[in-house]
C-alpha cells in the first residue's frame, strides 16, 4: 500500500486575525486539496489545524503517512515528543490544547512521520498550500474558530 503524503500550511492576517489553512493529500496519482478560513485565529492554530483536518480526511486507519510542514511549532512538538509530555500534564499552561487533543486522537490512528520543509523556498506543494491558506483567510466564507475565540473571550470575562 502506498504512503499517503500530506503537505500543509497555515496563515493568519495579523496573528491574531483572519486566518486559513491549506492541505494537499497525495496517494499514488490521486491528489486532494483542502482549505478553510476563519474570522479570527492565529498562525500556529492554522498550521496545526491543517494537519488535523488532513489526517481526519483519511478514511482508513493504520496508514503510513508522511506529513510535510513548514511549521516548526507543529513538527518539533511531535518529533521531539513535547506534545506527549504536554498531554501527560493536561496541557497545563500550553496554548491550543483543544487542537492538540484533537490532533492526538487522529494521530494515534496512523503511522505518521513529520518532515519540516523551509517555507517560501519554491517547494511546489508547500507553495500551493500557502496559496490555499491565504486565499481561505481572505475569503468571504470565514468560520468561527471557537477554540480561539472562546479562549480569548475568557481572558476578558470575570470569573466568579
Amino acid at each position: 500500500m502506498p504512503t499517503v503524503e500530506i503537505y500543509t500550511d497555515g496563515s493568519a492576517r495579523g496573528n491574531p486575525g483572519p486566518g486559513g489553512y491549506g492541505a494537499i493529500l497525495k496517494w499514488g496519482n490521486a491528489e486532494k486539496e483542502l482549505s478553510q478560513g476563519f474570522r479570527k485565529t492565529t498562525n500556529n492554530r492554522m498550521e496545526l489545524l491543517a494537519v488535523i483536518v488532513a489526517l481526519e480526511t483519511l478514511t482508513r486507519e493504520g496508514l503510513e503517512v508522511e506529513v510535510y510542514s513548514d511549521s516548526k511549532y507543529v513538527v518539533e512538538a511531535v518529533k521531539q515528543g513535547w506534545v506527549f509530555g504536554w498531554q501527560k500534564k493536561g496541557f497545563k499552561g500550553k496554548k491550543n490544547p483543544d487542537l492538540w487533543m484533537r490532533f492526538l486522537k487522529v494521530y494515534a490512528k496512523h503511522h505518521v512521520k513529520f518532515h519540516w520543509v523551509k517555507g517560501h523556498n519554491d517547494h511546489p506543494y508547500n507553495e500551493r498550500c500557502d496559496v490555499l491558506a491565504t486565499e481561505a483567510a481572505d475569503s468571504r466564507h470565514l468560520l468561527i474558530d471557537k477554540g480561539y475565540e472562546s479562549d480569548a473571550d475568557e481572558m476578558f470575562t470575570e470569573k466568579g
